[in-house]
Protein backbone atom coordinates (compact mmCIF):
# COMPACT_ATOMS: atom_id res chain seq x y z
CA UNK A 1 0.00 0.00 0.00
CA UNK A 2 1.53 3.22 -0.91
CA UNK A 3 2.21 6.30 1.09
CA UNK A 4 -1.06 8.17 -0.37
CA UNK A 5 -3.13 5.19 0.07
CA UNK A 6 -2.27 4.53 3.62
CA UNK A 7 -3.71 8.18 3.80
CA UNK A 8 -6.57 7.82 2.09
CA UNK A 9 -7.30 5.09 3.91
CA UNK A 10 -7.05 6.88 7.79
CA UNK A 11 -8.49 9.84 6.37
CA UNK A 12 -11.81 7.80 5.43
CA UNK A 13 -11.41 6.25 8.83
CA UNK A 14 -11.47 9.63 10.79
CA UNK A 15 -14.27 11.13 8.53
CA UNK A 16 -17.06 9.27 9.12
CA UNK A 17 -16.84 9.78 13.13
CA UNK A 18 -16.10 13.71 12.99
CA UNK A 19 -19.28 14.22 10.30
CA UNK A 20 -21.25 12.00 12.53
CA UNK A 21 -20.85 13.83 15.69
CA UNK A 22 -21.10 16.93 13.65
CA UNK A 23 -24.22 15.53 12.53
CA UNK A 24 -25.67 14.70 15.96
CA UNK A 25 -24.46 17.67 18.06
CA UNK A 26 -26.14 19.63 15.22
CA UNK A 27 -29.54 18.29 15.73
CA UNK A 28 -29.29 17.24 19.56
CA UNK A 29 -27.95 20.65 20.54
CA UNK A 30 -29.36 22.88 17.94
CA UNK A 31 -25.72 24.17 16.76
CA UNK A 32 -24.74 25.43 13.53
CA UNK A 33 -23.00 23.74 11.58
CA UNK A 34 -19.95 24.92 11.76
CA UNK A 35 -20.02 24.95 15.42
CA UNK A 36 -21.00 20.91 15.59
CA UNK A 37 -17.70 20.40 13.64
CA UNK A 38 -15.34 22.32 15.91
CA UNK A 39 -17.17 20.66 18.79
CA UNK A 40 -16.05 17.44 17.44
CA UNK A 41 -13.14 17.89 16.29
CA UNK A 42 -11.92 19.95 19.34
CA UNK A 43 -13.00 17.32 21.69
CA UNK A 44 -11.73 14.19 19.68
CA UNK A 45 -8.59 16.19 19.80
CA UNK A 46 -8.73 16.50 23.49
CA UNK A 47 -8.12 19.96 23.31
CA UNK A 48 -11.56 21.28 25.13
CA UNK A 49 -11.56 24.93 24.64
CA UNK A 50 -14.78 24.47 26.67
CA UNK A 51 -16.88 27.60 24.39
CA UNK A 52 -19.41 25.52 23.84
CA UNK A 53 -20.77 21.86 26.34
CA UNK A 54 -23.77 20.80 25.42
CA UNK A 55 -26.67 21.77 27.40
CA UNK A 56 -29.33 18.36 26.97
CA UNK A 57 -28.98 15.13 28.53
CA UNK A 58 -29.33 13.32 25.29
CA UNK A 59 -26.14 15.99 23.94
CA UNK A 60 -24.49 14.95 27.23
CA UNK A 61 -24.15 11.77 26.81
CA UNK A 62 -23.66 11.29 23.40
CA UNK A 63 -20.82 13.34 23.85
CA UNK A 64 -19.62 10.48 26.11
CA UNK A 65 -19.96 8.23 23.70
CA UNK A 66 -18.45 9.73 21.14
CA UNK A 67 -15.26 10.49 23.48
CA UNK A 68 -14.82 6.71 23.76
CA UNK A 69 -15.46 5.93 20.10
CA UNK A 70 -13.88 8.60 18.17
CA UNK A 71 -10.87 9.26 20.72
CA UNK A 72 -9.65 5.82 20.10
CA UNK A 73 -9.68 6.04 16.56
CA UNK A 74 -8.22 9.48 16.22
CA UNK A 75 -5.78 8.25 18.43
CA UNK A 76 -4.64 5.35 16.44
CA UNK A 77 -5.10 7.56 12.68
CA UNK A 78 -2.59 10.26 14.55
CA UNK A 79 -0.10 7.12 15.55
CA UNK A 80 -0.13 5.94 12.37
CA UNK A 81 0.44 9.55 10.47
CA UNK A 82 3.11 9.16 12.74
CA UNK A 83 4.60 6.22 11.97
CA UNK A 84 4.44 7.35 7.75
CA UNK A 85 6.72 10.20 8.98
CA UNK A 86 9.14 8.05 10.74
CA UNK A 87 9.22 5.50 7.78
CA UNK A 88 9.80 8.60 5.27
CA UNK A 89 12.44 9.79 7.69
CA UNK A 90 14.15 6.56 7.86
CA UNK A 91 14.26 6.19 4.05
CA UNK A 92 15.47 9.15 3.10
CA UNK A 93 18.38 8.77 6.30
CA UNK A 94 19.23 5.38 4.50
CA UNK A 95 19.44 7.29 0.98
CA UNK A 96 21.46 10.39 2.62
CA UNK A 97 23.75 7.53 4.22
CA UNK A 98 23.75 5.65 0.83
CA UNK A 99 24.50 8.28 -0.97
CA UNK A 100 27.00 10.45 1.00
CA UNK A 101 28.97 7.03 2.08
CA UNK A 102 30.54 6.96 -0.97
CA UNK A 103 32.07 10.30 -0.71
CA UNK A 104 35.76 10.41 0.36
CA UNK A 105 38.10 13.52 0.71
CA UNK A 106 41.14 13.12 -1.96
CA UNK A 107 43.76 13.39 0.53
CA UNK A 108 41.61 11.96 4.01
CA UNK A 109 44.14 11.34 6.68
CA UNK A 110 44.81 8.11 7.89
CA UNK A 111 45.33 6.98 11.77
CA UNK A 112 48.36 4.81 12.42
CA UNK A 113 45.78 2.26 14.25
CA UNK A 114 42.17 2.47 15.77
CA UNK A 115 43.12 4.33 19.05
CA UNK A 116 45.36 6.89 17.59
CA UNK A 117 43.54 10.22 15.85
CA UNK A 118 44.37 10.60 12.33
CA UNK A 119 47.85 12.87 11.69
CA UNK A 120 47.59 15.80 9.86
Amino acid sequence: MTTLERLITLILLLAPVIVGGTVFFHFVEGWSWVDSYFFSVVTLSTVGYGSLVPATTLGKIGTTVFIFVGLGIFAFVIQQIGHIAAEKRAAHTEWLVARLGHHKAEHEPQADNMDDPPRP
